[in-house]
């Protein structure tokens, strides 16, 4: 591996970001991964054709989805440039029936898109830095490929960190990044034992069943401390997958399988309960139950203090925010439809429009928190950005933001310190984020000289992955099917948006007994006045006038 000079940018950003991608909890949702890789978008479009065919997606649903994706593989370079981008260009120019002659050559050009398109992308940043794509999207699309192949967020962080440990160079990124997408799946044995086990007698026949005896000399054998541990028994389960987090995920959802049906027993009804750990043959770690939150946060409630104001007549939000309670830790399917009646309970109306061919006109809600996200994403981050400017010696932009009294005013002075300058205006010497400031700084400067541009592709991506949750949910729910292909991925990218567009909903709500639908209209229109004759600014997108 070549070592990457001190002075090179950027593989540094490129890492900086994947580190952000890649921390299951802390990482706020300004900087999180809001999209998915094209192998997959394409894989979820090849499925939503059988759902249309199936009453489960309208024609209209997947029209859209498929002319987005066609706008959006454009800048992609893992799809080549000759033959296979024409080929599937062509084929996204029209819809794709379930069955059709169309939908079964997708599928082939699918399997050729996937084979080397990490390989494809690591020739395309083989090149003089000024002729490479900007690093935000080499890294977004790197880090979402992987993903979406199945390796675990917590597997890929430290692999991000061991490449930067060895300052790696951009094409050592690439090529280590293409090596794993090239990885075989391997089988890892899964150790999940239980504290309680009612109806014993129909655990015991069960070939993966393991008596409290035989878990503790499973424990020992594979080097497992087993002090504390008082086991009744559990079961030991092989799955196929890339990493040992990976593995601990299918056991994750297998135990939640199992905890579901207890639910429904007549005596020790959910009576079934395991120990918080899952253990990994191979893996020194035992790994939590718990899965880590998918980072749907609504800060307002503690930092507005409203988390215990439940007393008095029930509103819309309180409904909101226990639907959508499920988002953070429940099994995806209950997550996934939360989250969607969540958002559809607060942003549509009855008198709702509907387009040609739509079933319900229920997408708007997904439209509508778009834009509401897309109006918070700058304060958010240049609220952050003024929070962390620490360079060695205080200078005048450290004073002045020093001597806010609000976060509005310090996001005023650093939009304004990066619209005189550039992201180098901005000094993270002191900031324990400052790896992940600085690309941020970065990305706030492109918006503080072009608001509307920026904004409208921050608001399309915001507008992808919500309709793709709305999607998701109808096949959950009238498809009866919680195996979609894009299930996860779902989850993945839309959580920290609801978290986010909740957020300020509450906000609006507590602060200004605004509507969300209301909140909706100003964002809206703020997307469209923003630094134009009016003078509105990025950092007031959501300010009343």
């Amino acid at each position: 591996m070549t070592s990457a000079p001190a002075s090179d940018p950027y593989a540094r950003h490129v890492l900086a970001r994947m580190s952000d991608f890649f921390t299951d909890e802390g990482t706020p949702w300004a900087r999180r991964l809001w999209d998915i890789g094209s192998v997959l978008a394409l894989e979820e479009l090849w499925e939503a054709s059988y759902w249309n065919a199936h009453g489960v997606l309208s024609q209209t649903a997947c029209d859209w989805q498929r002319i987005q994706l066609n706008a959006l593989i454009g800048p992609d370079r893992g799809l080549g440039d000759r033959d296979l981008r024409r080929e599937l260009t062509g084929l996204l120019k029209n819809p794709l029936p379930d069955p059709s002659p169309e939908r079964r050559r997708l599928k082939e050009i699918i399997g050729h898109v996937r084979s080397g398109y990490l390989e494809r992308w690591a020739a395309a940043v083989n090149v003089p830095i000024e002729k490479r794509v900007k690093p935000e999207r080499f890294s977004r699309t790197v880090a979402s490929h992987l993903l979406d192949l199945g390796y675990s967020a917590s597997h890929l962080k430290a692999w991000a960190k061991d490449l930067y440990d060895a300052r790696a160079t951009t094409a050592d990124i690439a090529g280590s990044a293409a090596a794993l997408a090239r990885t075989p799946a391997c089988p890892y044995e899964v150790l999940v034992a239980l504290d309680r086990v009612p109806q014993r007698q129909l655990a015991e026949p069960l070939e993966h069943w393991y008596d409290k005896g035989k878990v503790i000399a499973w424990l020992r054998e594979h080097g497992h401390d087993t002090v504390g541990i008082r086991p009744g028994g559990g079961f030991v389960y092989r799955f196929t997958a890339l990493d040992a987090f990976s593995a601990a995920e299918q056991a994750r959802q297998m135990l939640e399988r199992m905890t579901a049906r207890s639910q429904f027993l007549r005596r020790d009804r959910g009576g079934v309960e395991p120990l918080p750990h899952i253990w990994v043959a191979g893996h020194a770690r035992a790994i939590p139950l718990d899965p880590p939150a998918r980072g749907a946060d609504v800060l307002t409630l503690v930092n507005e203090g409203h988390l215990y104001q439940v007393a008095g007549a029930r509103r819309r939000i309180d409904d909101a925010l226990e639907l959508a309670a499920a988002v953070n830790r429940g099994p995806m399917a209950p997550a996934v439809a939360g989250a969607w009646a969540a958002v559809e309970s607060l942003l549509t109306h009855p008198d709702d429009p509907k387009g040609e061919n739509e079933r319900s006109g229920k997408a708007v809600a997904a439209d509508r928190m778009a834009a509401i996200i897309a109006c918070s994403w700058p304060r958010a981050e240049l609220t952050a950005l003024a929070h962390h400017h620490k360079p060695r010696t205080k200078d005048e932009l450290a004073r002045g933001i020093a001597a806010c009294t609000t976060n509005q005013e310090r996001a005023r002075l650093a939009a304004a310190a990066l619209h005189a300058g550039d992201a180098s205006a901005l000094d993270f010497t002191g900031a324990s984020t400052k790896y992940s400031d600085r690309p941020a700084a970065q990305r706030m400067a492109d918006l503080v000289k072009d608001p509307r541009l920026v904004l409208r592709d921050v608001a399309g991506a915001f507008r992808i992955a919500l309709r793709r949750l709305y999607r998701t949910r109808n096949i959950i729910l009238h498809g009866g099917a919680t195996q979609g292909v894009a299930l996860e991925a779902s989850l993945r990218t839309a959580a920290p948006l609801v978290g986010a567009g909740l957020d300020r909903i509450v906000h609006a709500a507590y602060a200004e007994d605004l509507d969300p639908l209301d909140l909706a209209a100003r964002a809206e229109v703020a997307l469209q006045l923003v630094n134009g004759e009016t003078g509105l600014s990025v950092v007031d997108l959501l300010e009343p006038v």
